[in-house]
């Protein structure tokens, strides 16, 4: 039977000796060209919200929102995004059918701003993305790791497990755009010690506070590091660690005490997170009970999203790192500083994977990266050291 009459033959009618049609897998004849490496996978957060008909607020409005309350005008915000005005115009005319209320406020020669509502909206796209970025750039990174294993000849990913943090965001950012693969998780610092202990990964990323809590916090990491043989500690960054709380800090919050007055509302870090283990260890330390902190319970899992938190008026102060306070426009408290690193094995040390992140650590491009986040400094960055001898 014919391919032509509509059926395709039957495999056993077909002659043993038929050349193999796929690129790469035949016997005979020059070998093809090596498929391509997996693509990057990338996931972004995406939300909406409906009227009381049910009817969804138009695509990209909440975009537009975004650009005007970072531009300050209609037409600039339409500009940015490649839109016409006219179409920007009909996407807010269009939300505020659907809601019921003015987005946004019009003045001859004054620009654009937001109503109460608009503000509203923009501050919880921000929550979104902060809350959910590093949880989603973990899922796309397992998940292009994946697709990398069933393509011809992966490359062996470099397996990055840390603690979530902006240098460590930079140094991600530079090895991939050298082409480095790389299989990045971003977890607690408890998590990340584990993982490296257990062979999941083969770098971690954590931090320690300098001064009195370094003693304590190096016992509590030790229980899983103490396995991995000839332990090498790999500096990254300092970063300070305090109080964000709203521009001209408003509630007058200096100190941790003042966390313990009534009516002040706190957002905290997950329990976990190296930040909680770093504020319950100030705590102890200034003997503050953290049962008398209102809301102390309550948290969130990125210092980005502790941020907003505060910056969308939901909490008067939280605790975190300097640099999203100043990315959201808030004031910063310090309180404590702190060493990011990385943690290996010595015959890890030796992969060519590794050198490469010691190369891009010691370079002085990453070091300015670094030293532009408000609270980081990269002195030492890529400065390699056994673990017991870096803590004197």
């Amino acid at each position: 039977m014919s391919a032509a009459d509509g059926h395709l033959p039957d495999p056993a009618d077909l002659p043993d000796d038929l050349p193999d049609p796929r690129p790469g897998e035949a016997s005979d004849g020059p070998p093809a060209a090596p498929r391509p490496a997996a693509p990057t996978i990338s996931i972004s957060p995406r939300w909406n919200v409906q009227g009381a008909d049910g009817a969804a607020l138009p695509a990209r409005l909440i975009e537009l929102l975004v650009q005007v309350h970072g531009l300050g005008s209609l037409l600039s915000a339409c500009q940015a995004l490649g839109l016409s005005y006219r179409h920007g115009w009909d996407l807010v005319r269009q939300g505020e059918a659907v809601l019921g209320a003015t987005l946004l406020h019009m003045e001859r020669g004054k620009g654009s701003t937001l109503s109460a509502l608009g503000e509203k909206l923009v501050w919880a796209d921000r929550r979104i993305q902060a809350r959910l970025s590093p949880v989603l750039e973990t899922l796309a990174s397992e998940l292009g790791a994946e697709l990398a294993r069933v393509a011809a000849d992966p490359p062996p990913a470099l397996r990055i497990q840390a603690s979530h943090g902006f240098a460590i965001e930079r140094l991600v950012e530079a090895l991939t755009r050298e082409g480095l693969a790389i299989e990045r998780r971003y977890d607690s610092s408890t998590a990340a010690v584990a993982a490296l202990r257990d062979g999941v990964c083969d770098v971690a990323g954590l931090h320690i506070p300098l001064g009195p809590l370094q003693a304590p916090a190096l016992q509590h990491y030790r229980r899983w590091l103490a396995p991995v043989d000839g332990l090498r500690l790999i500096d990254v960054a300092t970063r300070r660690q305090g109080l964000i709380v709203a521009p001209g800090n408003p509630r007058k919050v200096y100190e941790l005490a003042d966390l313990l007055r009534p009516g002040l509302r706190f957002i905290n870090r997950q329990p976990g997170s190296g930040t909680r283990f770093l504020l319950e260890g100030l705590l102890r330390e200034a003997g503050l009970e953290p049962t008398h902190i209102a809301h102390f319970e309550q948290a969130e899992y990125t210092h980005a999203a502790v941020a907003a938190f505060v910056a969308s008026g939901m909490a008067d102060v939280g605790f975190g790192l300097e640099t999203p306070a100043r990315q959201f426009g808030l004031d910063f408290v310090p309180l404590a500083r702190e060493r990011y690193f990385l943690v290996c094995s010595e015959a890890a040390l030796g992969r060519p994977a590794l050198q490469r992140v010691l190369a891009v650590l010691g370079s002085a491009a990453y070091a300015a990266s670094v030293d532009a986040l408000p609270g980081y400094a990269a002195a030492h960055s890529g400065r390699v050291q056994a673990f017991d001898a870096a803590w004197g």
